[in-house]
């Protein structure tokens, strides 16, 4: 128990020294809405977009983490200037699960545009700052690669983001990154769903810190 609390104080000393307005997750996707009135409403790169859907998400038109993993190393296959030892289903499944705003265990049409979009946003980023091509971002790097997808990250946080994604030398190759930011963008978009008074502050109870992290 004390070294449950020496732990958990020690990570709210980390978190409270950041100023929120530092950090610009994307905006949430769109609720989702009855198909028939969100193709009449959709433009022509979203119509595209969602045939393409239609092809990878099968007949019951969601991705589920399987088919997320899937689908990204399959893409990532054609991308040799990345280094990367392929997405794991446990990194998918987290990545479904912040993403999941309806609680399907799937992501729908709107929730996979959201992280497509996020994932082609960050993987521009990500080429940028491997500054001397090895495919993967040194430690050197990370700070401005983490600012450059719009999230400023304290000394504190980013060492301990390092501990976590990076290898024992510092580097972050693409996976860990796209995964890391995706559970940033998503944690920092629920701060503010619960930040109602727009004060840098939240209160929650036992059960909303359980929801908040275990499917995550």
């Amino acid at each position: 128990m004390f070294f449950a609390k020496q732990f958990i104080g020690g990570l709210i000393d980390v978190v409270s020294n950041i100023d929120p307005g530092q950090f610009a997750p994307s905006n949430p996707p769109p609720p989702r809405r009855p198909v028939a009135y969100a193709e009449k409403h959709e433009s022509d790169e979203e119509k595209q977009f969602r045939r393409v859907f239609q092809q990878l998400a099968g007949d019951d038109m969601e991705v589920s983490p399987t088919e997320l993993m899937n689908i990204l190393n399959k893409i990532i296959g054609k991308h040799g200037d990345l280094k990367t030892d392929g997405f794991s289903i446990e990194s998918c499944r987290s990545m479904v699960a912040v993403m999941d705003s309806d609680s399907t265990g799937k992501l729908g049409f709107h929730e996979f545009k959201y992280l497509w979009d996020n994932i082609k946003k960050w993987q521009g980023v990500y080429k940028t700052f491997d500054e001397d091509r090895s495919g993967s971002i040194g430690p050197n790097e990370l700070p401005k690669a983490f600012t450059a997808a719009g999230f400023r990250l304290n000394d504190q946080l980013f060492n301990m983001i390092i501990r976590r994604y990076s290898d024992e030398s510092g580097n972050m190759d693409f996976d860990n990154y796209i995964g890391c930011l995706v559970r940033l963008d998503a944690m920092c978009r629920a701060f503010k769903t619960l930040d109602k008074d727009n004060n840098g502050t939240i209160k929650v109870n036992i059960k909303e810190w359980l929801q908040l992290t275990m499917y995550s």
